[in-house]
């Protein structure tokens, strides 16, 4: 994940119908599986620009945004005076860096395939939770290949459930389980969203 594989995407990133839709799903799923409260600090993790932080900063009262793109940041850095909670954007890869903070919550949309190592990262995120921290995140049912067109980094094509589930429990997390969240709908094929919860 070091190359900024979305500088030139990050302009017209929201202007794909299906990519609001599948989002606005996701969130809606966060929303309702999770308690969030206005006193919690949560990061959005592969935060681009801001599609799923947008949907929860109501209900939160701050949103630490780590996404390694300088142009996604700065597409989101335009919505900070609209957004209903504090907003902090860090440009870091969490892949391959550690951040010494503790969160009440990590939340994150279509990411998880952009990490190599799955196993090192559920162990980074139960690291950064708080005791009793939520874990929410977004991803695609195992695919073909089909669902990029280009190359943006990509090292999954979707995730087994069984096994994604098998891989936090082993990080430490807690009622783990996979729901799914949205469908998304392109001209080669449907794709399944799941999302992943638990808590530290």
């Amino acid at each position: 994940m070091s190359n900024d594989y979305f500088k030139h995407k990050a302009g017209s990133y929201e202007e794909i119908n299906h990519r609001v839709e599948n989002v606005e799903n996701i969130a809606n799923s966060i929303l309702a599986t999770t308690q969030l409260e206005k006193t919690m600090n949560i990061m959005d993790f592969g935060s681009g620009t801001g599609l799923l932080l947008e949907r929860v900063a109501p209900y939160v009262g701050k949103i630490t945004a780590v996404d390694i793109s300088t142009a996604m940041n700065e597409q989101l850095d335009k919505k900070r005076a609209d957004l209903n909670c504090d907003l902090e954007i860090l440009e870091m890869d969490l892949s391959k860096s550690f951040l010494d903070r503790k969160f009440d919550g990590i939340i994150s949309s279509m990411t998880l395939h952009h990490v190599d190592d799955i196993r090192s990262m559920f162990s980074r995120f139960y690291a950064m939770l708080r005791d009793g921290g939520i874990l929410a995140l977004a991803d695609l049912d195992l695919e073909d290949g089909s669902f990029h067109t280009e190359d943006t980094g990509v090292f999954h094509f979707g995730f087994d459930r069984e096994l994604l589930l098998d891989i936090a429990k082993e990080a430490g997390f807690k009622s783990a389980e996979i729901t799914s969240a949205s469908t998304v709908c392109k001209p080669q094929g449907d794709y399944s969203v799941f999302l992943l919860t638990g808590h530290r």
